[in-house]
């Protein structure tokens, strides 16, 4: 079966630093990968280049896009990317103002995706945003409101409507519950799984969180000093890890 996300020998160097080096993994339709490791490990670069937001210094990712060609993300012009970013991918911020235009009603945040995929029916696009409001627990009469006036769990998650309102088949995650307050994140971790399993997205997420790894994931990838050390399924990986960094994170993080 033709994986929905490949990498093959994916390398990211700046000067003499490396980013990552040398991965290859597969991703298939429905699965969620995490990508865990301590600051400075590797795993946001990763996703950066396995998203198309860097370009790699050695290796290929590849993309089985809906009409089944297998695709090399080198291989697509900028406008065959910008298209996929905005209807078969999206990416989720650590930091929302990262993901939104601040600027614009909550209501437009999401619009505009549509609008970008050639949407003009303002009537259909204002009962998607209402929709997918309501999906995410925001009550629909904040619609018009700034992202300004939302807290940092309402502008997470307004992030998420925005990413899924063109029904995209993979979402990339980095740190999406970072610096939010625990109470915060356990809503925001419970509304993430019950989408990603509801809609069948297949995902990728970055944390340092184990705990999060857990919850929301399938697989798990585990990197230390740009490379991968480790990976498997993401209960084995955690009741039986093998390498002695991840024994360390096991042992030190997570609470079993």
């Amino acid at each position: 079966m033709t994986p929905l996300l490949a990498a093959e020998g994916v390398t990211k160097s700046y000067g003499g630093r490396i980013g990552c080096s040398d991965v290859s993994m597969s991703l298939h339709a429905g699965e969620v990968l995490a990508i865990v490791g301590e600051s400075g490990s590797g795993k946001t670069t990763l996703l950066r280049c396995l998203s198309g937001h860097l370009p790699v210094t050695a290796g290929k990712v590849r993309y089985t896009l809906r009409d089944g060609r297998h695709v090399s993300l080198d291989d697509l012009s900028e406008a065959e990317r910008r298209l996929l970013m905005r209807t078969d991918w999206g990416f989720v911020h650590q930091d929302a103002r990262d993901g939104l235009r601040m600027g614009v009603s909550a209501g437009a945040n999401v619009g505009e995706r549509m609008m970008a995929v050639g949407d003009r029916h303002y009537g259909r696009i204002r009962a998607s945003a209402v929709d997918w409001l309501t999906r995410v627990e925001i009550p629909e009469d904040r619609i018009d409101d700034s992202p300004w006036s939302y807290s940092g769990g309402m502008r997470q998650r307004l992030q998420i409507a925005r990413n899924l309102v063109t029904s995209p088949r993979l979402v990339f995650m980095d740190e999406p519950t970072g610096g939010l307050d625990v109470s915060v994140q356990a809503r925001l971790l419970d509304l993430i799984r019950g989408l990603v399993r509801k809609l069948d997205l297949a995902a990728i997420v970055v944390t340092h969180d184990l705990a999060v790894a857990r919850l929301l994931s399938t697989r798990m990838m585990v990197m230390q000093q740009g490379r991968v050390i480790e990976t498997g399924l993401t209960d084995q990986v955690l009741e039986d890890p093998q390498a002695p960094y991840t024994q360390l994170l096991v042992s030190s993080v997570l609470q079993v």
